[in-house]
This record gives structure tokens, sequence and C-alpha cells, in this order.
């Protein structure tokens, strides 16, 4: 059987371009590879017929050969292109020819292509850091110095690993790609240099200093700005100053997470703050002024009403936590909280008892609840 015209097998034309060759080839690979086509027989030699087809024209000598003299180019083994009898020569040809696509495809994901003795820099891992802040500081914000345990660039070898400032030396294993090919069957799987772990380039002479890591471990102290109304959760991004990277590579992020430790007066609830206030039998009954501590150290005077009860609420405008993003500011919200005395003296109750004689009509909350009571007990008598 007289084999197909190539250009005919990958569906494009004599004048197609390489780019145009290759796009066709990775179509009907895709569409043709065994492994998407077990229920159709002829497609294992149909796969191979198409990879025949790529390897040469993809190669611009092989191309114009093929242009000039069809098949005839290659019969008798010349021309280093398919063999008689097989249909495709051998399956180190294929492994190139898929190779090609397969780099195309996931080149980029892989890390790309890169020339021999060709440095792989490599970027600094990020680095957190867990902060803990007073209230009052989120509240006024500040500047705090801490002291961070990174890796910075060896000043000895200048990040470069070796010892006197000489070059590293391309990898000879992989020659500087810091990957190396090995074929399984009909592919070719890339895998990482088992000389250089994947850098490109060893050190004859490592520098004493970070033994070759071209960096070292160290405290760095840094001045960090904490702004007003940061709160639990908050995370700030230092860019560059995270951990340094290998061979002269960018150094990462350090990230700080704020934490805000609890108040022994004011509890926090966004931009708003809230703060339970004791008040006396006395003062919720018959009104009052008291005087309540705010945030930022000052005090402001609250009017008691009359009658107040526990759990009653009043809102101190602009008294809250600063907006972390904007001009405005939260509310303080008091609660009351009635406070019913303890240890009486003899008097004491026999005043207390006096007075509950006199009040029961000054319970309006007490008489309505009893009243719905007595209400319940009859009708579950009837």
């Amino acid at each position: 059987m007289s084999k197909r015209d190539y250009y005919e097998v990958l569906g494009t034309s004599k004048g197609a371009s390489a780019e145009e060759i290759k796009k066709a080839y990775r179509k009907k690979a895709k569409e043709l590879h065994p492994d998407r086509n077990a229920d159709n027989p002829d497609a294992e030699n149909q796969f191979k017929e198409v990879n025949e087809a790529y390897d040469v024209l993809k190669d611009a000598d092989k191309k114009a050969a093929y242009d000039r003299f069809g098949h005839a180019a290659f019969e008798g083994g010349m021309g280093g292109g398919p063999r008689p009898g097989g249909g495709y020569g051998g399956q180190g040809d294929f492994a190139s020819a898929f190779s090609d696509v397969f780099d195309d495809l996931f080149g980029d994901f892989m890390g790309g292509r890169q020339g021999g003795g060709g440095r792989r820099a490599t970027r600094g891992s990020d680095l957190r850091y867990n902060l803990r802040v007073t209230l009052e500081e989120a509240y006024s914000g500040l500047q705090k110095t801490i002291n961070v345990p990174t890796s910075v660039t060896c000043n000895s070898c200048n990040g470069t690993g070796a010892e006197g400032g000489s070059e590293p030396a391309t990898c000879p294993t992989c020659s500087g790609l810091g990957k190396v090919r090995a074929q399984q069957g009909f592919f070719t799987v890339e895998r990482t240099c088992p000389t250089c772990h994947g850098a490109g380039h060893t050190i004859k002479n490592p520098c004493k200093s970070c033994h070759g890591q071209g960096r070292i471990e160290k405290d760095r102290a840094l001045s960090v700005n904490i702004p007003a109304g940061v709160e639990t959760g908050t995370r700030i991004r230092l860019a560059g100053e995270g951990e340094a990277g290998m061979r002269g590579g960018p150094s990462g992020d350090l990230y700080i997470f704020i934490e805000v430790t609890q108040h022994q007066i004011f509890d926090r609830e966004g931009v708003n703050l809230h703060c339970r206030v004791p008040v006396s039998m006395t003062t919720a009954a018959m009104g009052g002024d008291i005087e309540v501590p705010t945030i930022d150290g000052g005090r402001s005077r609250v009017k008691i009403p009359a009658g107040s009860q526990s759990g009653r609420q009043m809102r101190l405008r602009g008294k809250g936590m600063p907006a972390l993003r904007g001009n405005m500011s939260g509310d303080m919200y008091i609660e009351l909280a009635v406070e019913t005395p303890v240890n009486l003296t003899s008097r004491q109750k026999e005043l207390l008892h006096e007075f509950e004689a006199l009040s029961a009509e000054n319970n309006p909350e007490s008489s309505n609840f009893f009243s719905k009571v007595k209400h319940f007990w009859d009708g579950m008598k009837g």
C-alpha cells in the first residue's frame, strides 16, 4: 500500500509554514492518540503515520527533500528519515517529534527551556510574622520594630554560593538545563537533574560562610508602620522583606498578621466598642450622671434616665474605633448593669422592706408579669 502524502496526513497545504505544520500536528496528535481511541483499532497506525509525517515536515532539510522528491527522498534508509517496512523510523524519532510539541504545550508551566549554562534564579519564600497589639495601640496606630529570623544574601559570595567570587560551573549532566530527559516508550519524560538538583550548575569551591547556598540565616530588625484601626486578622504585606532568593533570585514578601489582645474594659465589634457599666439601684431608679472611660484615655459624662433597667444601652457617637480605610469612626455603646446591694445591715433591710411596701405600684413590669402568671395558672385549673 502506497504512503499518503505527508501534507494530506497532517491536513495542511504544501506551502504551510513551520508554525502551521506544528499546529496541524498538535491537533492530529490529540485527535488520534491511542489512549483516546480505545475503540478504534486503526488509531495507533494513524497516530504513527501522523508522527512520521511531522518528523519529516518539521525539519527544513527533510521538508525540502520531500517537496522535491516525495517519499523517494527517504527510501533505502537515506536522509535519516522514516525507514521502509515499519512505516516509521523507530521510537527515538517519534519521541523527538512528540517532545517538540510537549515542550510547546507545557514548556512555560515547567519553567521554560533555558540555554546551556544559564543560572536558575529562585524566588525566596514568603514569611509570616504574628504581631500582638493592644486595643489602645490599634486605636491610635504605632511604629513598631520587630526582629524577623530570615535568610539574607550572603555577603561573602554575593549570593553565588562560590568561594572567592568565582562563578559556578555549568552542570555537565544537564548542560545547564536543570533537567534531564529519559525515554519511556513513545514518550520522553523530563526529570530534575540528579547532579545539580535543578540548579543548572555545580559549585566546585562552596563559600565557607553559606556552604554554597548563597544565603545565610540572620535576624533582621524591621520598622513596621501599624495603621490605626487594625483588628485581629488584618494582614500587612512588606514587599521584598521575606526570605532571600537563591542564586540571585528576588526576595519573597513578609506578611504580618495582627492579633488585637482582649481589653479589660471594652469589647470590640468591628469599629464599635461596648462597655458594661454598673450603676447603683438608687441611681437607676432616680436617674443621675456617671463618668465612663473612652478608648482615647478620656472621660465622657453620661446622663442616666430615671427608671433605667439593666441592659439599657446608650450610644456615644464617634467614640469607637477608627475605620482602617476612611476617615470615619465607630460609636461606643454603654450598657447599664443595675447592681443589687449585698451584705445589708439590719437598718438597710428595714428600710428596703418599708420601701417595697410603698412601691408596689411603681414596678409595672413586675406587676404585668405576675398578672400573666396568675392568668396562666387559672387557665390550667380550668
